[in-house]
């Protein structure tokens, strides 16, 4: 039996009411966006430790009328390499109600993929970071990157198979509101080259009998950022790589619209310790 184990760690979630801002349209080359900037379970659930009440939060402002403010509706960019199902799990989720966001961005070091070419056919703009190469008119420098993403307003950036190291400028212009999806349970099975099916098989040949999908806060580093949740697949004893990562990724599609969602309804809470807590959405006083 597999079973869903969510871990809370350090996340700050400030209270963002950027202004609106303009970002136009100029030209389309070769498919990728060109820009100008004007300045205006029910599955089984296991939680691990007692459920804890957190020691202080701000709740929802509540109306004259007795009801309570629902949050703003947050504004995510989505970064990707591949074919990014989980980019799509997260859309979809937002689109059908499940997250109280929307993807405004789709950021990729690969202009063609599978996760450029979805976004483009939803009407999503796509930026390539960084720039490439031999093709120096396309792609953004860093800077730039981070002058596009306050520019449309964005409040989370989500990770989603993207292979490239984040710069320093944008971790430290989105301080932990930057957040990751490893397929693996870290702090093992992480690092600069462990990605992808190189995971699954480093935890085959390990010997472990668990894996599984961990969401985790970007520092300027691989994989060393605090980690947020985890969820379980027990490893069979005749895997194949491929066939535990299909049973890790089917996790990583549940797991990262559940964090996407509660961050989206400002439900990361802090303890005194400075650990963070993510609060049920069934029950607000249990906190896990």
């Amino acid at each position: 039996m597999e079973s869903r184990v969510l871990f809370s760690s350090q996340f700050n979630l400030p209270v963002n009411r950027t202004r609106e801002s303009s970002v136009a349209p100029v030209t389309l080359s070769r498919n990728v966006l060109s820009f100008s900037l004007r300045n205006p379970v029910n599955r089984f659930s296991m939680r691990i430790g007692p459920l804890v009440k957190a020691a202080s939060f701000t709740p929802l402002e509540v109306k004259c009328d007795g009801s309570r403010e629902e949050p703003v509706r947050k504004k995510l960019a989505v970064f990707v390499s591949g074919g990014g199902s989980n980019f799509k799990k997260i859309h979809e989720g937002c689109i059908g109600g499940l997250v109280k966001g929307d993807v405004v961005l789709l950021v990729t070091n690969k202009k063609d993929c599978g996760g450029a070419e979805y976004a483009r056919s939803h009407g999503i703009p796509v930026l390539v970071y960084p720039k490439a190469k031999r093709e120096s008119s396309d792609g953004l420098s860093a800077t730039e990157l981070v002058d596009v993403l306050r520019e449309y307003g964005v409040d989370f950036v989500l990770l989603a198979g993207y292979l490239k190291l984040i710069p320093v400028e944008l971790v430290q212009a989105f301080p932990k509101r930057i957040l990751n999806i490893h397929p693996a349970l870290l702090p093992a099975f992480g690092g600069k080259g462990l990605y992808g099916i190189r995971v699954h098989k480093a935890v085959l040949a390990s010997g472990a009998r668990y894996s599984g999908p961990t969401i985790h806060f970007v520092d300027e580093e691989y994989d060393t950022g605090r980690i947020l949740a985890q969820s379980t697949v027990r490893v069979s004893a005749n895997d194949t790589p491929e066939e535990l990562a299909k049973r890790v990724l089917d996790e990583e599609h549940k797991l990262y619209v559940e964090v996407v969602a509660a961050i989206c309804e400002e439900r990361i809470k802090w303890r005194e310790d400075g650990v963070p807590l993510i609060q049920s959405k069934e029950n607000p006083d249990e906190y896990y």
